[in-house]
């Protein structure tokens, strides 16, 4: 049982955060240790890489407290289980972002959208569970969607890719699609939507500007 990547699946940290909630940096690594349960037991964190390592020590034995990671049933353990948890919680609330998408700046363009919009992707499908739906909360319009496909549903080059349609004038598309980084929309209207890769083709602001646009669009009443 791998509590902490549970409690840390698809986030993100953030190292001045990690900081101020009380890691020790030693060079590209951060340690946190907290005592726990009357100070009986101790959680010693590492996080290098993104990536969070973590141990229960038994203070009476000196020695790590696994029953936590198996599927033991038992009150007492139970006990120490959900306050390690906790403590995981408490940390990836105040030091994480959220990671949804596998480029990076995919999750960079859904922090702002986040951060300008407080909408985050909704994810509707089994059969397509990375693809990402933001949604005008007013309306329940799409402004965007987030997708994870092969390059050769809208060009001649193959591999996983990541895309984000967006609605736009439809003159404008016209424009965009003479530029490097825009493809026909995949899998929408093509006369309305349009496709934008995320690989770092296209800076992040000139991606925000088509954002916003398309969240003009569909907000005003009355756009189908």
């Amino acid at each position: 049982m791998n509590i902490e990547n549970d409690v840390f699946k698809n986030a993100i940290f953030i190292n001045q955060k990690l900081i101020k909630y009380g890691f020790i940096k030693d060079k590209d690594t951060y340690y946190y240790i907290r005592r726990f349960l009357n100070n009986e037991f101790e959680a010693i964190l590492i996080v290098q890489n993104n990536h969070i390592n973590g141990k229960v020590i038994d203070l009476e034995t000196q020695e790590e407290y696994l029953a936590i990671r198996t599927n033991m049933n038992k009150k007492f353990v139970n006990k120490v289980r959900e306050e390690y948890k906790n403590i995981l919680l408490d940390i990836c609330n105040y030091c994480c972002d959220r990671r949804y998408f596998m480029y990076q700046q995919a999750n960079r363009i859904t922090k702002y959208i986040k951060d300008r919009y407080d909408d985050s992707p909704e994810f509707l499908w089994e059969t397509s569970p990375n693809h990402g739906v933001f949604r005008n909360k007013r309306n329940k319009k799409w402004y965007g969607i987030i997708m994870n496909i092969d390059f050769s549903k809208i060009s001649k080059k193959t591999g996983m890719i990541e895309i984000i349609n967006v609605k736009l004038k439809r003159d404008e598309i016209e424009t965009l699609l003479k530029k490097n980084g825009y493809y026909s929309a995949y899998h929408m209207n093509k006369k309305d939507w349009i496709s934008i890769i995320l690989n770092d083709t296209l800076n992040d602001q000139e991606i925000i500007t088509r954002i916003e646009e398309s969240y003009e669009i569909i907000d005003k009443r009355g756009i189908q």
